[in-house]
């Protein structure tokens, strides 16, 4: 009876998702009475676009990551083995093409990546699924397609230069990767006990993972827009290799999920689509967490080698995809 009561208390512990619920709600509920509060009009209008990128990105965020806890719980991960063809050279762009059919955030699909490398799927393959899953899901499209309503070839632009780094960092794996440079580690998979509890631990830590650099990045999109000068932008856009590189740098330090990061995207107005374009390649394939969560899962002589290949690879594709088609 005692233990049941405790049980029950520990139940309703206010945790670290509800917090992170209550100031989002705060946040959009308030918005009005701290623009009136905020004299200054560089305030207002960081308060208006850190809140604007805010109230358009949670939507997707938090559908993206209870979907990507569903395939992570309830699909079992021997099915890949089963599902992928028998050919390493061809379960790469399979294994691509299923980031589609299998949507998942970045922070749920290093840890996949992991499972169906120790499943016996090629690793090749596993690592195209690691970068086209978060990158070319049918979530992330739809966000993108609503962050720029007037320019929608950003949307096919995008899937088309993520799948094809995916697939060619996959079959330059496959040709130049060594088994000895990946080092999983022993861990439980995300399947192992209760079904619920397990889909709800993954909601949990992808919720207040993603939500946090969500924040991290409407506050850095705000900050540039109001605090670094019109002149530095402007001339930092006007030059075309060093607006690209720009966004891409951005992109791995800002760390945005990528349910959110087209919003983000979307209020860098100064600079130029291909750059943008750059941004949203780059963001779900290479950033802080994600290098920090490959040298958990992979080793650090994995992290090492594959994020800066990946990082050249994402810039070159995104750029060329945009001078074909703008």
């Amino acid at each position: 009876m005692l233990n049941s009561t405790v049980s029950e208390k520990k139940s309703w512990r206010l945790g670290s998702v509800e917090v992170l619920a209550v100031v989002l709600v705060l946040l959009v509920a308030v918005r009005a009475p701290l623009a009136g509060l905020v004299s200054d009009p560089r305030l207002q209008t960081w308060t208006t676009v850190f809140v604007s990128v805010l109230v358009q990105a949670v939507p997707f965020l938090v559908f993206g990551v209870a979907l990507s806890a569903v395939i992570a719980v309830f699909v079992p991960r021997s099915f890949w083995a089963r599902a992928l063809p028998r050919h390493p050279a061809a379960a790469v762009p399979a294994a691509g093409l299923a980031g589609v059919i299998l949507p998942g955030c970045e922070c749920g699909s290093v840890p996949i990546a992991g499972s169906l490398i120790r499943r016996g799927v090629t690793p090749a393959a596993a690592l195209a699924f690691l970068l086209s899953a978060p990158a070319i899901n049918p979530i992330v499209l739809t966000a993108t397609a609503v962050a720029f309503p007037g320019d929608p070839e950003m949307v096919a632009a995008r899937a088309v230069a993520s799948l094809v780094v995916a697939v060619g960092m996959g079959w330059l794996w496959l040709r130049l990767g060594r088994a000895d440079w990946i080092r999983l580690p022993n861990r439980p998979g995300p399947d192992d006990g209760s079904k619920a509890r397990a889909f709800w631990s993954a909601c949990r830590h992808d919720v207040v993972h993603a939500g946090g650099f969500l924040v991290i990045g409407a506050a850095a999109a705000a900050t540039i827009n109001v605090a670094v000068p019109e002149s530095w932008l402007q001339g930092l856009a006007a030059d075309p290799v060093l607006s690209v590189l720009a966004l891409a740098v951005l992109a791995v330090l800002l760390s945005i999920c990528s349910e959110a990061d087209a919003f983000v995207a979307a209020s860098l107005s100064q600079f130029s689509l291909t750059s943008r374009l750059v941004f949203l390649v780059v963001g779900p394939m290479v950033d802080l967490k994600l290098i920090a969560m490959q040298t958990g899962v992979f080793g650090r002589r994995f992290a090492f080698r594959f994020a800066p290949a990946t990082f050249v690879a994402a810039i070159v594709a995104g750029s060329l995809a945009g001078v074909v088609i703008w």
